[in-house]
């Protein structure tokens, strides 16, 4: 049996008709009996990018025992013309988190899942200190246990005032080594007391991985790349998946 960490999270595949054209990362939330897909909201709609998929695929676990087993689930990203997948603004402007509803019958046959949900949002933002470490759960350049379809955990540490908007924008910073395919990777801390400590997932959920920041101005010869990465604050999810 895997930690249930590793079973909450998916890669998320892209799609344009028959093509594929991208692949990033997720994880599960369940709120008020329904399961959303939460990843980045660049991997669903990137009008910039020109990169406008549109439906994406995850492989959900059968039994959370042979980890072998999986079955493939297309989600489909527009019905009618009309987009199915949800994303927010706020006083800084557009927010990097999108969300996409699972369809119950498309999740029958599948056991071996885990999904975090409200109860694992952080509420106190002064327990959160800086430099505390994190982990960040995804598909970097899409590398991953491919046997039994499980992602692999980078160490991170929280680089900025966690509760301060970073820039004035509705993220914090993360100090970790992070790759294409790693958007849309949950940003987490073990919960050491209450409830959710001796919960199936005993980990608060801080954020939602973006993007890597840099510096135009660095020279790249002389200068290493800053390391620092973009975490949207995860309690955007309580507005995404509202009823």
């Amino acid at each position: 049996m895997s930690e249930s960490l590793l079973r909450a999270c998916v890669q998320v595949s892209t799609f344009l008709g028959g093509g594929l054209l991208t692949r990033a990362s997720g994880f599960l939330f369940a709120r008020d009996g329904g399961i959303w897909l939460a990843t980045s909201g660049h991997v669903v709609h990137d009008e910039a990018a020109g990169h406008l998929p549109d439906r994406v695929g995850v492989a959900l676990h059968v039994d959370d025992v042979d980890l072998t087993r999986t079955v493939q689930v297309a989600v489909p990203l527009y019905e009618g013309g009309i987009a199915r997948w949800r994303q927010a603004s706020d006083t800084g402007g557009q927010v990097d988190v999108a969300v996409v509803p699972l369809e119950a019958a498309s999740l029958e046959s599948s056991r071996g899942w885990e999904a975090f949900g409200p109860e694992h949002l952080e509420g106190a933002l002064d327990e959160v200190e800086v430099g505390e470490p994190a982990l960040v759960v995804g598909f970097p350049l899409g590398f991953h246990d491919t046997v039994h379809h499980l992602p692999v955990v980078r160490q991170a540490g929280i680089a900025s005032a966690f509760g301060v908007r970073f820039q004035g924008q509705g993220y914090f910073l993360t100090d970790a080594r992070t790759h294409r395919g790693t958007s849309g990777a949950p940003v987490v801390v073990r919960a050491r007391s209450g409830p959710l400590a001796g919960s199936r997932l005993p980990w608060r959920l801080l954020g939602v991985h973006a993007s890597r920041m840099d510096m135009g101005t660095r020279d790249r010869d002389l200068d290493e790349s800053l390391g620092l990465n973009a975490a949207w604050y995860a309690d955007v999810l309580l507005a995404l998946t509202r009823p």
